[in-house]
């Protein structure tokens, strides 16, 4: 299941745009010495979900009333009603584009709405077959609705479309100076984005900045409240400023990615801003964290008690066979670039810590022992990581770690690669299932990568564990 084992393929293209690559942190740094001073946290616009439920709530009533055959049974409409509104939830429908417009959400309203009302008709002809609605009550049913639900929520997007424009939220822009410099200047020629970038956030100054450039977390924090800063523009992958873009989240501002140019993977969830593609950042994402890391401890805690006696069976074979020293450590990169101690069983010795740290061994090394190369064939020396999940350094499903050393090269030579530590490593992945191991493209791997966590949901990492246990029958290598 690791991308060690074998060369990496050559190729890649060199990194542009300025990206620096994923910055390692102490395990003990702080958040780079940023924090928002207590009792001072920004009053960030939210935007609420009320007046679009609300218009959905009238139109299912409005519509339900107005048709005889419907307002005999008071409880049709109030499921009606309730349907409607669950399902628009479900799609996220109350929580509107940056730039919300009626268009855009059209036909997944309209949709909602007509498959409620069809799935009322078979109710009705179900369990009242004498009462079922006819083609012409079904048809002014979702025509009705829809009418007046599009009608009310091109209201409510018109109005909020206005507040933005006329009172743009203040903003700061992160990343390479030229390019925050360039983004900046466009969301200032287009003020009906809402946003208005008033500081660029970079290492250094390019000596001709029209925005103040902000180099140091003082500089943030005294911008962040004389300007009243509500949202956060990123264009640079975010682990490069994990620390303070987390700081930035719990001080109530909204972040957003922002492609300065054509994006190198599809990525799910695109809004367009000013004509770039962006995104929000998922940094404070509570419950998709919660349920990631409840599904990672009920899985390898139940993994560790089944497995637990082959474990033992493992450990006395190698003790006996290769002497002491079964289990192996080794340091690898996680999420936002903090470094931690993976776990395996030791299938082979490296010369030094030097090599262990730098080189790339081959699963096949004829000093190897029949055992040790049956472990890695199977990928069975990977077990000892479920303890890294169940301590919360890894989870079961994520980007594969890598050791500090090609964390650093493959960054400044792979597109994307950075951008991998935005989520918890694991000890299988999207990339892997697609059989990217061995001697195949790091540069494939950090597209399915960060194609996996665009598009993260546990169903997908359900998904990838069946697949991942189908595929440990084959004993294709480590």
């Amino acid at each position: 299941m690791t991308a060690e084992s074998t060369v990496p393929s050559p190729g890649g293209q060199p990194r542009e745009y300025g990206f620096s690559p994923v910055s390692v942190m102490s395990s003990r740094e702080s958040d780079g010495g940023f924090s928002f001073p207590a009792g001072r946290r920004n009053a960030v616009r939210r935007v609420s979900w009320l007046p679009l439920a609300a218009v959905d709530a009238v139109a299912a009533l409005t519509a339900g009333q107005a048709l005889t055959e419907i307002q005999r049974h008071p409880l049709s409409v109030v499921a009606l009603l309730l349907v409607v509104v669950l399902l628009n939830a479900r799609a996220s429908l109350y929580r509107p584009a940056p730039l919300p417009a009626l268009l855009d959400e059209l036909p997944a309203v309209c949709a909602r709405i007509a498959v409620t009302w069809c799935a009322l008709a078979a109710v009705f002809a179900a369990f009242a077959p004498d009462e079922a609605l006819t083609a012409r009550t079904l048809a002014l049913g979702c025509a009705a609705q829809s009418v007046i639900s599009c009608a009310g929520r091109g209201t409510v997007h018109w109005r909020r479309r206005r507040a933005l424009a006329q009172h743009p939220g203040a903003a700061l822009v992160i990343g390479p100076a030229g390019t925050a410099q360039r983004v900046a200047a466009a969301f200032l020629r287009h003020p009906n984005c809402g946003v208005r970038p008033v500081g660029v956030v970079a290492d250094q100054s390019t000596g001709l900045d029209k925005l103040p450039v902000l180099t140091t977390g003082e500089e943030v924090q005294r911008a962040l409240i004389q300007n009243g800063v509500r949202a956060v523009l990123v264009v640079e992958p975010p682990v490069r400023r994990g620390p303070m873009l987390r700081a930035l989240a719990l001080a109530g501002c909204e972040l957003w990615e922002v492609d300065p140019d054509s994006p190198s993977y599809d990525r799910a969830g695109r809004h367009t801003l000013a004509g770039f593609a962006c995104r929000p950042l998922s940094i404070g994402a509570r419950r998709a964290a919660f349920g990631k890391r409840f599904l990672d401890v009920a899985v390898s805690g139940a993994l560790l008690l089944l497995v637990s006696p082959l474990l033992l069976v493992f450990a006395a074979v190698l003790r006996l066979t290769d002497g002491p020293g079964v289990v192996f450590r080794q340091e690898r990169i996680g999420k936002d670039g903090r470094p931690f101690t993976l776990l395996k069983f030791r299938t082979h010795r490296p010369v030094d810590a030097h090599e262990a740290a730098t080189r790339w061994s081959v699963a096949g090394e004829q000093e190897m022992s029949r055992f040790c190369a049956f472990l890695r064939r199977t990928s069975l020396d990977e077990l000892l990581q479920l303890l890294n999940v169940l301590w919360g350094d890894m989870s079961l499903v994520g980007p594969r770690p890598e050791r500090p050393y090609f964390v650093a090269k493959f960054s400044q030579t792979y597109p994307g690669y950075a951008a991998r530590h935005r989520m918890q490593t694991g000890i299988t992945g999207l990339a892997q299932v697609h059989g990217l191991r061995g001697d195949t493209s790091i540069e494939d791997r950090c597209r399915f990568d960060n194609a996996y966590i665009d598009n993260w949901s546990m169903w997908q990492d359900i998904c990838i564990l069946l697949r991942t246990a189908a595929a440990l029958v084959r004993p294709t290598g480590s």
